[in-house]
């Protein structure tokens, strides 16, 4: 015979939950840190701030919080970085124990938490680059069906904006753009992805990238809604060589895919 109070036992169950789902709901914000800490930790980064330091925030979704209080300091070329590699210093201010990507693996002492705002220094040699291909854009040559472009742009790609060469490729066609004569290192490294999130929306086709050394493939990266900022990077032998990037619409319903890339050259 059944006991009378299993009867209840699901009831009871639903309530502790709902009872703890209110809790969690209203404590939610508990943990984030306010507009006081985030103004002393702002306070503290200006005063020891130097021009050219890359400010970062994490997680990704605090960067609109950080900025209110320190994007004056963040340059329009900062904002649109390929990557974190030519800074030397970079700031790092987060929240929950998160850490920026920019600061992966590196290593600092300088630790100061405000409120609940973490904020550390990093100092690390730079990366030094002996060619960007989007400042060389003016010297190369287009060839291939298009829909727009190839210009320098400041392109959403990922939920970041990037400063980037952008393309449109006619759906199932390519382009090529060809760069003469780059002082090339011994790495070429570069980063491409597929902009405009509303595009994204809309158009499920993939597209590809292809790096050509002096008319051979020397890397190969595929696009898709999901893949953001993807990297890549070519070992190269110093000394000048053309560079072809090739963009690819994959596919007869690969309309404005608009592809960004953006490439630097490194001893």
């Amino acid at each position: 015979m059944a006991r009378p109070w299993l009867k209840l036992l699901p009831a009871a169950i639903l309530v502790i939950v709902a009872v703890w789902e209110v809790v969690r709901t209203v404590r939610a914000g508990d943990d984030v840190p306010g507009d006081a800490a985030w103004a002393e930790a702002a306070a503290a980064v200006r005063a020891r701030h130097a021009p050219g330091d890359l400010i970062v925030f994490a997680p990704d979704w605090v960067d609109p919080v950080g900025r209110m209080h320190l994007g004056d300091l963040i340059t329009l070329e900062q904002a649109g970085r390929m990557d974190a590699a030519r800074f030397g210093t970079i700031w790092e201010l987060s929240i929950r124990g998160a850490r920026a990507s920019e600061t992966r693996g590196l290593t600092t002492a300088d630790v100061i938490s405000y409120g609940g705002v973490v904020v550390r220094r990093f100092e690390r040699t730079p990366a030094t680059v002996t060619a960007a291909l989007v400042d060389r854009l003016a010297g190369a040559r287009t060839d291939g069906r298009r829909a727009a472009g190839p210009s320098v742009v400041l392109a959403e790609v990922g939920f970041t904006p990037r400063r980037c060469v952008q393309v449109t490729p006619a759906p199932d066609a390519s382009v090529r753009v060809t760069f003469p004569a780059v002082p090339l290192g011994t790495t070429l490294v570069g980063y491409a992805g597929l902009a405009d999130v509303f595009k994204r929306r809309e158009i499920t086709a993939p597209a590809r990238l292809d790096v050509e050394l002096d008319g051979r493939v020397a890397a190969t990266v595929t696009l898709t809604n999901a893949s953001g900022w993807s990297r890549f990077e070519v070992a190269t032998q110093p000394g000048p060589r053309d560079v072809t990037i090739v963009a690819t619409a994959l596919g007869a319903g690969a309309r404005d895919r608009q592809v960004c890339f953006a490439a630097e050259a490194r001893p």
